[in-house]
């Protein structure tokens, strides 16, 4: 059976932690800031965990993560 092939957008995007949680970052922060507060904005500048609904199909998209 041949290897299984890493989905690389995705693997751009994701990184595991040391539990094996999926980490990602924060979207809508790229443009249009001036109508975002400052608060908002300095919130989206943390990373978070990968949400149990999806972690499933990212695992199979990053088999070797």
């Amino acid at each position: 059976m041949p290897k299984m092939k890493t989905k690389k957008a995705a693997a751009k995007r994701f990184k595991a932690t040391g539990t094996g949680k999926l980490k990602r970052n924060k979207a809508f922060k790229s443009h249009i800031l001036t109508k975002k507060s400052t608060k908002r904005k300095r919130n989206l500048r943390q990373a978070t965990t990968c949400d149990q609904a999806n972690v499933k199909t990212m695992k199979r998209i990053l088999p070797y993560l």
